[in-house]
């Protein structure tokens, strides 16, 4: 099978691009530029395109029997609607202009990431564009499978090691909010092992996925095991919600837009899926949170 990936110099990409090579599959790396903060395995090859610009897309998809979508919004969750980096133009705009020219050109399969929560009427407009590219996708043509994904942890990220990074010059581990939000955090190994299983897997075709960690944990229960499994000892300091709301709108205005307001709603929002037709459909193990961590904490390239 050839297999393209979409965003597959990004966090969760690159890691997809090695499962698939691991699976025997012949990968190439769709995005617009070689490079990025994650490098792809160099068993893959690349092909320049653009999500955002259609004109890029129809040739670069031709071809290949599967398409995976790992475009994310750049420094998700954080929109910039100067730049056009928003949920609205890169999610759901970007996925229908892949999803058209996937289906022009007879792509057999495609494989979709979407998000916990994504709903029609969901609360946040993310999850509700979310919703809309799902919606897309099936009614493509195509043969799908679509991942609704929790918190996602694994070497590299940007969420929970920033947490574990800032016991390395404060004294303590900030937290928006009271720490009581419920999550099923969700180790990358488990959602790239999904998503390579997906091909070729007859329960898996023309079906949507919740994915998420086998334990529902807390936030403060998440960021106490990442602290213990990378050898650190730091009391967490709460912050109010409301007040963080507050100076991310004034945050948001700075050099590179480093916070929003909406972005403290999607860090601090719950997780909790049904994993039961995941776990059905394809019978692998979702690993607990501290085992995921004890793979990679404290090597070399883990970024904690």
């Amino acid at each position: 099978m050839k297999v393209l990936v979409a965003g597959g110099t990004g966090f969760i990409g690159s890691a997809i691009v090695t499962a698939m090579l691991e699976r025997g599959q012949t990968v190439s790396v769709l995005s617009r530029s070689r490079g990025g903060r994650h490098e792809f395995d160099p068993r893959a090859a690349w092909i320049e395109g653009d999500v955002t610009r259609p004109e890029t897309l129809q040739r670069a998809v031709t071809g290949f029997d599967i398409v995976v979508d790992a475009v994310q919004l750049p420094n998700s969750p954080i929109e910039n609607p100067k730049k056009g980096y928003t949920f609205e133009r890169i999610d759901f705009g970007g996925t229908r202009n892949l999803v058209d020219a996937a289906a022009a050109t007879g792509v057999q399969h495609y494989i979709g990431l979407s998000g916990a929560g994504a709903a029609e009427d969901a609360r946040y407009h993310w999850q509700r564009f979310k919703w809309k590219e799902e919606q897309h996708v099936m009614a493509s043509g195509m043969n799908y499978t679509i991942f609704r994904p929790t918190w996602i942890f694994g070497p590299g990220d940007v969420s929970l090691n920033r947490f574990l990074n800032f016991g390395r010059f404060l004294p303590f581990i900030p937290v928006i909010g009271d720490g009581k939000t419920r999550v099923q955090i969700l180790y990358l190994g488990d959602l790239v092992a999904h998503v390579s299983a997906s091909v070729g897997n007859d329960a898996a075709r023309n079906k949507v996925f919740e994915i998420g960690g086998p334990d529902v944990l807390t936030r403060d229960e998440i960021i106490r095991t990442g602290l213990r499994v990378s050898g650190k000892k730091r009391p967490l300091l709460h912050q109010p919600k409301p007040l963080m709301k507050f100076l991310a709108g004034i945050i948001q205005h700075a050099p590179g837009r480093p916070l929003t307001p909406d972005a403290i709603d999607f860090i601090t929002m719950e997780g909790i899926v049904d994993t039961g037709p995941l776990t059905e459909a394809f019978g692998l193990r979702l690993t607990p949170l501290e085992e995921g961590m004890k793979h990679y904490v404290n090597s070399p390239r883990s970024g904690a």
